[in-house]
């Protein structure tokens, strides 16, 4: 039988489950990417899990979201990972190092291995022909202490790719054409798998922007072929010896199939505010611009940095505009630094600032209320930028660049030069050095204790026998993780302090929640439409809810981590197809579910009685696993239940 790569990567890593499309399989993961912010949850979860030590290796905590310190939380967040690291056997990647994706395909990534990481964009790693799977820290957390990741099978689309891509023309362009055809969900429940022979034009990192970004199509991760690109990246980085040529067997069916030429590509940008709002940039060309910003795990190659140099070079960016560099590496930095590039792109009056997430996070780079900002990030969802009245539009580095100049969003192709040739050297700028790695015994590994700022977990109680609970939140679709818990400078520092960040839920949608939420003395309901929880995987989306008593999402649909992350901290998630039936619950003031347990354990749908009197049947897709999690109150309380038991 031939099989598609996708399928058998899963094969090689399949625990437990049939591999067919909707069926629940479990995963054993090899490795574990953490990045800080969400990994000082992992690490509190990891402590009230009992986990002495993890098995997932490398396991790598980096320190990329959370780096300005204008006070000392963030410092003080940093130190606790570092001392979680040693006490746990993860290696510690701390801040200024880079963005977690690309730091770890340059120092960690091996072909044909799995990759679950606490950070939805962490399917870049597919770029190496690798299984590379975001989900929730309390999935990662699981992982990590030796349990397998457990997902639903995806479809595996097929992407073809044949041409070469036009002069001006990147691959970020390539994965804007897609969200232009399929839109934020047409992914969902997929993996995105590429090949033909338009790939050999593609290096490692023109993959790793488009499997970054094949996650704003809801896409469960993308893989490609480990291939002559793959070992010229891993070389450069004196990584030969991990490198293992895979591909799809010839003749291999896909579950789905999608086919571009590269060579009829042309420069592609999405306007505000959505991934998938994508035009050609000739359409919004003359617009006034404020700002370009250049990096992110969106753009994080080493040519994105130097093709905007070589554009601005003996050029002076316009006056007005603020062209922002955000490295993504060390290493980038260091090898732009030596090939002559950086002074390039100062001498243009780019602002340079530290190697990490930075402003594609809102941690810092904010653009000022209503003013065109040009990123060449993965999301452009309202406020993400840290400004809620933002106007963020995504495009690739030659297009930022390029409206920089002009001061004004502009077609590259117009700029009247030949578009610049630019490959990675052969040779990297490598240095191990600047990781910490933990200690081999345990009679060195310091005590791991909650602090002032990422306090011991709150414990969640099980699934209660009756909920008889008041509609708290009706929301419309695409409501993102950003819209449930933003992050910036105000908030993004707290998010391991599950009482200091309630205050924020949904301020984006609804000020008041917090406030009536923390007022319910019987829990609340939240009804949504579809695409419900899309975006980051960030856990503290569910996690603080349920804390301040969410005991129930409906909604028309859910994003695959999203709805993972509900389950594991004990929300019963349930969906509805019937348009009458969902206006009837944004109504409703109230939801009954008589034994909601026994429900969930008898069958495929849920009877819930409204305020009217009424009664409408809902449905859930949960597997007997997660039905047991559930009704323990999440996965923390079920597996230390699981870890309590005797053996044999």
């Amino acid at each position: 039988m031939t099989r598609t790569l996708s399928r058998k990567l899963i094969d090689d890593h399949l625990v437990s489950g049939h591999p067919q499309p909707g069926e629940e399989i479990a995963l054993r993961i090899d490795q574990a990417l953490l990045q800080d912010v969400l990994g000082s949850l992992v690490m509190l979860e990891l402590e009230a899990m009992g986990v002495e030590r993890v098995v997932t290796s490398p396991s790598v905590q980096y320190v990329d979201h959370a780096l300005v310190q204008a006070d000392g939380i963030n410092a003080e967040a940093h130190l606790f990972l570092e001392r979680a690291c040693q006490r746990l056997g993860v290696i510690y990647s701390g801040p200024g190092n880079g963005i977690s994706h690309p730091v770890h395909m340059e120092y960690f990534g091996r072909p044909g291995e799995t990759l679950a990481g606490c950070d939805s964009h962490t399917t870049a790693a597919g770029a190496l022909g690798m299984l590379a799977i975001g989900a929730g820290g309390i999935e990662i957390a699981q992982a990590m202490a030796g349990e397998p990741l457990y997902i639903t099978m995806p479809e595996v689309m097929g992407v073809y790719l044949e041409g070469t891509l036009p002069d001006w023309v990147s691959a970020r362009d390539v994965v804007l054409e897609l969200l232009r055809r399929h839109g934020v969900a047409g992914a969902k429940n997929c993996i995105l798998e590429y090949y033909g022979p338009g790939l050999a034009g593609l290096s490692a990192m023109d993959r790793h922007v488009m499997a970054n970004m094949g996650t704003e199509m809801g896409a469960t991760t993308s893989v490609f072929p480990s291939d002559e690109a793959v070992l010229a990246f891993l070389k450069a980085r004196g990584r030969e010896a991990d490198f293992r040529a895979l591909a799809a067997d010839e003749g291999c069916q896909y579950d789905r199939h999608e086919h571009i030429d590269l060579s009829r590509l042309e420069p592609l940008i999405a306007r505000p505010s959505s991934p998938d709002n994508v035009v050609p940039v000739s359409e919004a060309a003359g617009e006034p611009l404020y700002q370009a910003y250049i990096g992110s795990s969106g753009c994080p190659g080493y040519r994105d940095f130097a093709i905007t140099a070589d554009i601005v070079r003996g050029q002076m960016v316009a006056p007005g505009v603020s062209l922002d560099i955000n490295p993504s590496s060390r290493q980038v930095l260091a090898t732009l630094t030596r090939e002559g590039y950086l002074g390039d792109l100062i001498q243009a009056g780019a602002r340079l600032h530290q190697a990490g997430c930075n402003g594609c996070i809102g941690m810092g780079q904010a653009p000022a209320a209503g003013r065109n900002s040009l990123r060449t990030v993965p999301r452009n969802f309202p406020g993400r930028s840290g400004t809620r009245e933002d106007s963020v539009f995504l495009c690739s580095a030659e297009t930022a660049a390029a409206s920089a100049l002009a001061g004004v969003i502009t077609d590259p192709r117009t700029l009247g030069r030949p578009a610049p040739r630019i490959n990675e050297p052969d040779e990297m700028v490598v240095d191990p050095r600047m990781f910490v790695t933990p200690p081999e015994t345990s009679a060195t590994r310091p005590a791991m204790l909650a602090t002032t700022h990422t306090p011991a977990l709150p414990e969640l109680a099980p699934l209660s026998a009756r909920i008889e609970a008041p509609v708290l939140l009706r929301v419309g679709d695409n409501i993102s993780t950003d819209d449930i818990m933003p992050a910036g400078n105000r908030v993004l520092p707290l998010w391991s302090d599950v009482p200091a960040s309630a205050a924020f839920t949904f301020e984006a949608v609804d000020r008041g929640y917090a406030e009536r939420a923390g007022a319910s003395s019987s829990g609340h309901v939240i009804v949504a439409g579809h695409n419900y929880g899309q975006g980051s995987s960030r856990e503290n989306a569910a996690l603080v809810p349920r804390y301040l008593g969410l005991e129930v999402v409906i909604a028309k649909s859910f994003a695959r981590i999203h709805w993972q992350n509900l389950v594991g901290f004990g929300v019963l998630p349930l969906t509805l197809s019937d348009d009458a039936d969902h206006q009837r619950l944004m109504d409703s003031d109230r939801v009954i579910i008589e034994s909601p347990g026994e429900q969930i354990e008898q069958g495929a749908t849920v009877e819930a009685s409204l305020s009217d009197g009424t009664t409408v049947t809902l449905e859930h897709q949960l597997s007997a696993r997660q039905r047991d999690i559930l009704k323990a109150g999440g996965v923390i309380n079920h597996l230390r239940r699981k870890r309590e038991e005797p053996q044999g």
